[in-house]
């Protein structure tokens, strides 16, 4: 039996942040503490992390009580820097999917090579789940964070609910 559990997570504080990595990299750090990720990859530094979304964008994760701080910090920081940085806190829902068969719940849904020796703890991909727009990466325990759009949160959790449903998964052994 391969026992995986789906489940909603409070969310971390979110900004998105656009301009050049370049230009970016050094306020993303003073923010986080996480060091600024390659392409493809995410970085954590305790609760805190960079993802790599795309060659002119970056998600920070930061506490809650801590996105009106780190967005003044990237408006000072940046003074003059072409940047865009928006809190979408509330506009995103995060899941975690853990458990011996996480890989392959999100294996189902994705088109992205998940094998074991494609894909580890530390990958970030912008994806699909089924027909909807997600981001996911893997912890070095194994599970699965899963970020997706508030708007499409039932539909995102009943998508990888039923993907792990008994039976459903084994195929990585």
């Amino acid at each position: 039996m391969f026992d995986v559990t789906v489940r909603d997570l409070e969310n971390p504080g979110m900004i998105a942040l656009r301009g050049d990595h370049g230009a970016i990299a050094g306020i993303c750090r003073e923010v986080t503490g996480a060091a600024f990720p390659a392409m493809g990859r995410i970085e954590t530094a305790g609760d805190c992390a960079i993802a790599w979304m795309s060659p002119d964008e970056v998600l920070l994760l930061v506490t809650a009580d801590a996105v009106r701080d780190g967005l003044d910090r990237i408006s000072k920081g940046l003074a003059g820097i072409h940047h865009l940085a928006v809190d979408v806190s509330d506009a995103r829902a995060m899941f975690q999917v853990a458990g011996p068969g996480a890989r392959e719940v999100l294996a189902k849904l994705a088109p992205v090579d998940l094998h074991p020796a494609s894909f580890g703890p530390g990958q970030f991909r912008r994806s699909r789940l089924g027909q909807v727009a997600a981001a996911f990466w893997m912890l070095p325990s194994g599970a699965f964070q899963v970020v997706c759009f508030r708007s499409v949160a039932d539909y995102a959790r009943a998508l990888l609910t039923q993907s792990a449903k008994d039976g459903g998964v084994g195929h990585f052994r």
